[in-house]
């Protein structure tokens, strides 16, 4: 999925208390200051997640309780406006009293929820401000274990992810529940579906108006055409009117495409609107929610593993790493690594770099290459060691070629 890197990190100084003339306090190294800065810019997302998550709550508690008093007064200009006997008027009060106090207990559970959300926020923030270069291993094996929780809840390993945070003490600090919410609208669609993604949409509408999405509309306009589906056409005309007709202001083209499935049915062959029919649809559905979730909570669509994994492979592509004879030490040799890597550029490479086939180790001034009679070439290093162990005897491990040691030429790096 799938919460934009717009960072807007700080950075807090250490500082340490004067020490004796006799025991100078020890310099932090600039640069490891410096990387603990730059990661930190990089957590937007950590606080992002749960602030919105927040104030969705609070906008929903504020709702229901505004709707929930609108009704408590209504009823109570009701009995004073109207001459009810002591027996009904009774019965009212008994029943408005157990309204209000079913309200109580909803205020109580909205706050608690409230206080835990804002407790979570806190700990984010706490979590930032504790990042020291004093301790950058044990905060950068943390932010492993965040990153590791977010790939798990993304691809749907909700029992793994739970038990990770569980016993690393981070639960505080992943976003478990909210991505069990998206993963119930999601089933849903795959199963065709479209209940809980309105629901959700109902629940966001503000949200989702601020930022033009189409989702509420696609997802109406899917609905009509399996009523058209299941040959439904006076219910389907009746859904139109209700649900599609506000829309026509907007997307009337969109509109008219889609109301023509009336006269075409399901069992057409017209392209045009056979594809409206096609069950990839809604695969088209499912995505879509999960652009707008993860635009609605401030998430990037990619993992956050996969980000990182890309930005290290940016620095190791070349084209030799897609070619046959890649050697199983770089990590570009992998599959799954070579499909993270397609889309990204080849690393700008202003020197070559020459690694011996036989110790994977660099050849530069001190490991000088030399070059066998067949024309391969091998590190100083290792071809003396194979020398050792077979009385002076060089054996190509590629070709099978054999030689003296002594018939070996060195090659100089420019």
């Amino acid at each position: 999925m799938e919460i934009d890197p717009v960072t807007n990190g700080n950075t807090d100084t250490v500082m340490a208390e004067p020490a004796p003339a006799i025991a100078p306090s020890r310099p932090v190294p600039s640069s490891r200051s410096s990387q603990l800065t730059e990661s930190i810019k990089l957590e937007h997302q950590l606080l992002r997640v749960p602030f919105e998550h927040y104030k969705k709550t609070i906008r929903a508690n504020h709702r229901s309780l505004e709707k929930e008093v609108s009704s408590v007064v209504s009823s109570v200009g009701d009995l004073a406006d109207n001459d009810w006997s002591k027996d009904v008027a009774v019965s009212r009060l008994t029943s408005l009293v157990s309204r209000l106090q079913g309200l109580k207990r909803k205020l109580e559970e909205g706050s608690n929820v409230e206080n835990l959300q804002a407790q979570r926020c806190r700990a984010r923030i706490d979590h930032l401000d504790s990042a020291d270069v004093e301790n950058i291993t044990e905060w950068n094996n943390t932010k492993l274990k965040r990153i590791l929780v977010d790939y798990m809840l993304r691809m749907s390993y909700f029992e793994t992810a739970s038990k990770l945070s569980e016993s690393s003490n981070i639960s505080d600090l992943v976003d478990i529940d909210i991505f069990r919410e998206a993963k119930k609208v999601i089933d849903a669609l795959k199963r065709r579906e479209v209940a809980s993604a309105l629901a959700w949409c109902a629940d966001n509408k503000t949200r989702l108006k601020k930022s033009k999405s189409k989702l509420e509309f696609q997802l109406r306009l899917q609905e009509f055409i399996e009523l058209v589906r299941a040959d439904s056409y006076k219910q389907a005309i009746l859904y139109a009117r209700k649900h599609l007709t506000p829309w026509g202001a907007t997307h009337m083209n969109e509109l008219q495409h889609v109301l023509a499935t009336l006269a075409f049915k399901s069992t057409t062959e017209c392209p045009k609107y056979k594809a409206l029919f096609e069950p990839q649809q809604w695969d088209v559905l499912v995505h879509q929610f999960k652009q707008e979730f993860c635009k609605l909570y401030g998430m990037t669509m990619e993992p956050l593993l996969n980000i990182y994994l890309q930005a290290g492979l940016t620095a190791l592509k070349t084209p030799y790493s897609f070619e046959e004879g890649c050697t199983k030490e770089d990590p570009l040799s992998q599959e799954s690594f070579r499909k993270l890597a397609l889309p990204l550029p080849y690393s700008k490479q202003e020197h070559s770099k020459l690694v011996c086939y036989i110790s994977k180790e660099l050849m530069d001034t001190e490991n000088p290459p030399q070059v066998l009679p067949n024309g391969y070439v091998y590190s100083t290093k290792a071809l003396k060691e194979m020398a050792d162990k077979n009385k002076g005897e060089i054996k190509c491990p590629r070709t099978g070629f054999v030689c003296n040691h002594t018939d070996l030429v060195k090659a100089y790096i420019s």
